[in-house]
């Protein structure tokens, strides 16, 4: 079986994608990683739908807040500027379009960039959370998730059979064995994990991937 990036290399490889000033809002698991790997001189504000705007990376051992957490339960560093509000206040900041961009974790993405990452039918629970919102407030969806579910299946897919977040929301995938962008003819794959080919990426993916034109290994 060939390696496959981390969490923490897929992290890191999506805040590559934040610009400096952008207002952005982390999702539970992998996407709320990304905080820790903006580069120094960056200025990213981080924006939850809990009430707080720009807060920082994740707090050092035995400096952890109860009272400061991100979306996946973990305690973050205060920071100079950090501020708190109502939920009701984070979510009209959402919706009335002031989020540059959001990250993501999906079940499953389609070809046209349809979002499905609130249940699993299967299991006959699910957490919408803010993720509706998200899909449809943000100005670009990024998704940062593993390529494959834990039985093998490719989690992206021709179309969702999960119940959807959004339709035609997500820009760009970021996975454990490529980089992969929502374009009007389909999804293109544009970087490749390191010791993967695109052949075998496409060997895992449901859908039939457009190469772009000097596929790169994966930069951080």
């Amino acid at each position: 079986m060939k390696d496959r990036l981390n969490r923490e290399i897929i992290a890191m490889r999506v805040a590559k994608e934040l610009q400096d000033g952008d207002v952005v809002n982390l999702g539970i698991g992998i996407p709320s990683l990304c905080s820790q790997f903006v580069p120094e001189g960056k200025t990213v504000i981080y924006h939850s739908e809990s009430g707080v705007l720009n807060y920082g990376p994740m707090a050092e051992d035995g400096l952890e807040d109860q009272d400061l957490i991100n979306a996946s339960g973990q305690f973050l560093a205060p920071v100079d500027g950090m501020s708190f509000f109502s939920s009701s206040d984070a979510f009209a900041m959402i919706r009335g379009g002031h989020i540059d961009v959001t990250v993501l974790g999906a079940l499953q993405v389609s070809k046209f960039g349809d979002l499905a990452n609130w249940m699993i039918p299967s299991r006959g629970i699910g957490n919408v959370g803010g993720g509706m919102d998200l899909a449809v407030g943000a100005k670009k969806v990024i998704v940062a998730m593993e390529h494959n579910d834990k039985n093998g299946a490719s989690k992206i897919v021709n179309e969702c059979t999960f119940p959807l977040t959004s339709k035609s929301c997500v820009s760009l995938i970021v996975t454990d064995i490529a980089v992969i962008e929502v374009v009007r003819e389909g999804l293109k794959l544009l970087e490749c994990a390191p010791g993967w080919t695109k052949e075998e990426i496409q060997s895992e993916t449901s859908v039939e991937l457009i190469f772009a034109e000097g596929i790169q290994e994966f930069s951080l």
